[in-house]
């Protein structure tokens, strides 16, 4: 029989109608059934976390640390099990989905430390006699709505700050990947996080996102989505006066110039393009090549992505796990033809794969002759498809990199300190990065893009304090 998972409201598992979890590698895999909160629902998870915050506010820095550490121990004493459940729902191949557990562990046992470091600032005034006290403080309830590609790390980098610093937390997960969060939050309960403190609300954007965005009690919202839905954050919160954070699209370049090592740029790229089944939002899909090197790296990598195995994620040998559902699998298809349509020369893949398994299963995608203006180098597809773009020189690849929207993350592969040291200045970008792929940041550095890709504080590391606290300046008299 097939398990039914809850809803947490105030400390309580609540919910009677669901929806099935369906395996994206085989469909007639159901993990479960998870509950789907309805507007009521959500509105008490929210009142619940506003009647929890003065208590959780004030509550002992070692309280929190021993919590968000017991979490951390846990996840990673599980991440075997907790990896074969995100690779079922989402679609990452095994060591993906393990890879991103470690990560959700190695998150909460840096912000377990940060409770133990925070810190402000004591200043003289310019005023004999007064002293100045700088710190910070929590902001509320915060509202936390997550995508459905990293269905693990981004709750995490998330809910983690959000508690280490003392505030209390409305979390609603992609009502495509519910299972990776119901067990992180399940994990924070039993490590003994106080009821009201933490509240999850699957389900529907429409109904439960959008009595979040429509709540004045909601005091920040930390999302992660498409620009559409991200610009209805901004709007409803702008009318509320409330605090946000936006993480949104990317359409990456990766450059690679005539002195590259041949190798490092075709896995570079390999990686960058096509791994996680190119569901990242850091993904390169725009590969930068000047001339002299251009015809040997696209025959090298077109015989890398020839060579790609696609397959059940959970699958030893598996390099690509299928797409995540059907309607991202048209998505992908439709630009593919879009592509075709532009001009684009399909050199590689793009053609649905048959497995053992009924799964959502793309062979990658490689274009060449493509240009910077067409649509399948200019919006996010965010599958695996990536297309060649042929330029004369650096000074063409940069300004070619730099001509997009978005500005979440660049790549470059060269053996020239001048051109890496350039690149690094000049990218428009939030992340560079220099021979290595595009995809794929530390747990304890700043995350975050500019232009289209982000808006707000930095994710992740210390900078997660500048969204999730409020600064105030004391002022006090001797005597």
């Amino acid at each position: 029989m097939t398990e039914f998972y809850k809803n947490l409201i105030d400390g309580e598992w609540v919910g009677a109608d669901g929806a099935e979890n369906i395996n994206p590698s085989n469909i007639n895999d159901v993990i479960g059934v998870y509950a789907r909160a309805t507007v009521e629902d959500t509105s008490q998870a929210i009142a619940a976390a506003k009647a929890a915050f003065p208590a959780w506010s004030r509550s002992g820095i070692l309280e929190r640390h021993a919590i968000l550490r017991k979490t951390s121990d846990e996840i990673m004493a599980r991440k075997q099990e907790l990896g074969e459940l995100l690779s079922r729902e989402e679609g990452k191949t095994l060591p993906e989905g393990i890879g991103e557990v470690t990560r959700a562990g190695q998150i909460f046992d840096f912000f377990a430390g940060e409770a133990l470091r925070l810190a402000g600032e004591v200043l003289p005034s310019v005023r004999p006699g007064i002293g100045i006290e700088i710190t910070r403080e929590p902001i509320g309830v915060v509202g936390i709505i997550t995508p459905w590609n990293f269905p693990i790390a981004i709750p995490t980098w998330k809910i983690a700050p959000a508690l280490c610093y003392g505030n209390t937390v409305v979390i609603k997960p992609a009502d495509l990947v519910p299972g990776s969060t119901w067990a992180i939050v399940d994990i924070l309960v039993r490590a003994g996080l106080p009821k009201g403190v933490l509240n999850l609300v699957m389900g529907k954007g429409s109904v439960v996102g959008q009595t979040m965005l429509d709540s004045p009690d909601v005091n920040a919202i930390t999302f992660t989505g498409s620009v559409k839905t991200g610009r209805r954050v901004a709007e409803a919160s702008v009318k509320v006066g409330r605090k946000f954070q936006l993480e949104m699209g990317g359409k990456n370049p990766t450059i690679v110039l005539d002195d590259a090592d041949l190798k490092v740029a075709v896995e570079t790229v390999a990686q960058s393009a096509f791994f996680s089944t190119g569901q990242r939002c850091t993904a390169s899909s725009r590969v930068i090549v000047t001339q002299g090197i251009h015809d040997r790296f696209i025959e090298a990598l077109a015989e890398r992505t020839r060579n790609l195995r696609v397959g059940d994620a959970l699958a030893k040998d598996t390099e690509i796990g299928p797409v995540v559902d059907p309607s991202q699998l048209k998505q992908d298809t439709d630009y593919i033809e879009i592509g075709k349509g532009e001009g684009a020369r399909l050199l590689v893949g793009g053609e649905r794969v048959t497995r053992d398994t009924d799964g959502y299963f793309l062979s990658p995608a490689l274009f060449v002759e493509a240009t910077n203006s067409m649509r399948i180098s200019r919006e996010e597809i965010f599958g695996p498809v990536a297309s060649v773009i042929k330029v004369k020189d650096y000074e063409e690849a940069l300004a070619t990199a730099n001509d997009t929207e978005f500005g979440l993350s660049a790549g470059i592969v060269t053996t020239s300190l001048k051109y890496a040291t350039h690149f690094k200045r000049n990218a428009e970008a939030g992340m560079v990065m220099v021979n290595v792929p595009t995809a794929g940041v530390d747990f304890h550095v700043p995350f975050g893009g500019r232009k289209g890709s982000s808006y707000g504080s930095r994710e992740q590391g210390k900078y997660a304090a500048e969204f999730f606290t409020i600064v105030k300046t004391a002022y006090t008299a001797a005597g």
